[in-house]
Order: structure tokens, then sequence, then C-alpha cells
């Protein structure tokens, strides 16, 4: 399968990725914060979602990733727009940043997780060089969830990578998902200090996702 993929040489790293759509499998955790105070014009008070993904085995690229992003109204309806994200990937970060304007990073993760019966533990953190940017725990019972479709999409500003010009990416596939516990802890000193005030909502796991991006 993935022999059949075209693969794009990056026009700003010495790297290629593949080709738009991505056919990507893998597992989020995700939790739904409010922020109270505004930090700055791409990131106002309101709701962000944070999230770890693991891209598994069946993507053309595997990889971990941290995201942080807020839904927005655009002319063609409800979007959500990525305001900070990770990889540890850098055909990951060339594609992102590429082809959909996403202002991926690279930094370093651990992931950690264990089964007993039903209940999944994971613990992830991700950091750039000695500096943690965030940890978090979950606790989850995904694996008896039946599995159901999502559709979602993705807006973001221009950026240099495509020479200022907005981009926008459709998510489309089926996953397993069930609400979980789950504790985070955001360095008040790294990058995303500024969430480490805002009040926890709920959280998710979805887990086995098969989506097309793109």
């Amino acid at each position: 399968m993935t022999s059949q993929i075209a693969w794009v040489e990056s026009l700003h790293a010495p790297v290629s990725y593949p080709a738009a759509p991505w056919q990507m499998v893998g597992s989020m955790w995700v939790s739904i914060f409010r922020l109270s105070q505004p930090v700055d014009a791409q990131r106002p008070a309101g709701i962000y979602g944070a999230a770890f993904v693991s891209y598994e085995e069946g993507s053309p690229l595997t990889y971990s990733e941290l995201l942080v992003a807020r839904p927005i109204r655009t002319a063609e309806g409800r979007r959500v727009n990525i305001t900070d994200i990770w990889v540890d990937s850098p055909e990951s970060e060339a594609g992102g940043r590429e082809l959909w304007a996403i202002p991926k990073e690279l930094c370093d993760f651990s992931l950690d997780s264990e089964h007993r019966g039903p209940v999944s533990t994971t613990e992830w953190s991700a950091r750039l060089g000695q500096q943690p940017i965030a940890h978090a725990r979950f606790r989850d019972v995904s694996r008896l969830a039946p599995r159901a479709p999502f559709t979602a999409a993705t807006w973001q500003e221009g950026i240099k990578d495509t020479e200022g010009q907005p981009r926008s990416a459709v998510m489309k596939g089926t996953t397993r998902a069930l609400p979980c516990r789950a504790h985070w802890d955001f360095n008040p000193d790294g990058p995303l200090g500024w969430l480490a005030g805002a009040r926890q909502l709920g959280s998710l796991r979805q887990l086995n996702f098969r989506m097309s991006f793109g």
C-alpha cells in the first residue's frame, strides 16, 4: 500500500512527504479546556482542545503529535483552527506546513500504555530539548466502544510555507470513542504555559481511528 503513495519533495526542507490526502491510522487522547483570558490575537479567550495523537502502522508516516486547537466560524462554516502543534517527524512537519499551513514544529515525545481488562492507562509527555511542554495521563475503556463515523475540517491562516495563503483540510473517517479520565500538566514556563490555568471540561479517547486528512 505504501509503495503506491505519491511522494512530494519539500520546498523548504530536505525531506519528502505523502501527497494529499493522507490516509492515517492511530489513536487520539483529547481534553477540552476553557480559557478565561486572551493570550494574543490568535489565542483569544474561549474553548480549546489539547490532544496527544499517535499515528501508527498503516499510515504513510508514523509519528507522535501534540496539538492545541479551537473552534472557529468561517465563510464555509464551522472549522477547527490549530494554534500550536508539535510532531517528531520532519516529513510530517514539512507536509503539514506546506500542504495545509499547519504550523508544525519538532519536539520529543514519550508514550507508555498498559491494559488491565477493558481499562487502558496511558501516559504522554512532550518536551523541547530539556524543557517540558506538557504531560498527561489518561484512563479509558474505549476498546468497548462501537466504531462510528466522524467528519471535521481545519482552517489555517497562511504562513511562509504557503506564501501567506490560507489553507483548509477535511478530516473524515471512523473511530471507536468514549469519554475518559485525564489529568494534564502544562509547564507554566513552556510554550503552552498559557493553558496552565485553563479549566478542564472533559476528555475523550479516539481508539484505532481510520482517517482521510486533506
